[in-house]
């Protein structure tokens, strides 16, 4: 996925749909702004931005269908989630989304903020520390910050990269889920 790399071997759909305009050389300070991404190239150019906050993604809507469609893949049918009356009466007043939905929406937001050039492949290789502050309440508009951590170098051409993904609802005091996220990269 061009999210996580851009691949040599890559299809030319696939690679169509990874192309991204130059930056000017201010292209850290744009990608600050929602749906700019940045394009970082290889492990020299991630060992440049590490520590850094990367950007923001867009707004996304969190609609009772994504909910219900996640209940459906996962098996998690809490009322809480998937029934509307008698969430009207629960805590939140509403329907919530499941924590491990905004988790996995992580990389479909991603590549808003952030596009890999470089590398053969990246793969996940897991999760750290992993929280969810508060609820995103259906209809609620959610947003991913990149925030890259830390650059390992395993060996020579493969790295072990931490992100931090703040997700936030629009207007809420606190971010609905904070997360560090591994990833290997081989150039």
């Amino acid at each position: 996925h061009c999210a996580v790399a851009r691949s040599e071997s890559a299809s030319t759909d696939t690679a169509r749909s990874c192309e991204r305009a130059d930056f000017s050389p201010h292209r850290h300070s744009r990608a600050m702004m929602p749906g700019m991404a940045e394009t970082i190239t290889g492990i020299a150019g991630l060992k440049e931005r590490e520590g850094q906050h990367l950007g923001y993604s867009d707004w996304l809507e969190i609609t009772q269908e994504r909910i219900n469609q996640f209940a459906e893949a996962t098996g998690d049918f809490q009322w809480i989630h998937v029934d509307p009356e008698r969430a009207k009466d629960g805590p939140f007043g509403t329907t919530i989304a499941h924590g491990y939905l905004t988790l996995s929406i992580g990389p479909m937001l991603a590549p808003q903020v952030l596009q890999m050039e470089g590398f053969r492949m990246g793969v996940n290789y897991g999760c750290d520390k992993v929280r969810f502050p508060s609820p995103v309440p259906v209809g609620a508009n959610l947003r991913l910050g990149v925030e890259l951590k830390s650059v390992e170098e395993l060996a020579p051409g493969q790295a072990q990269v931490t992100y931090v993904y703040p997700f936030e609802v629009e207007g809420a005091p606190k971010p609905s889920c904070v997360a560090e996220v591994i990833v290997r990269f081989y150039e």
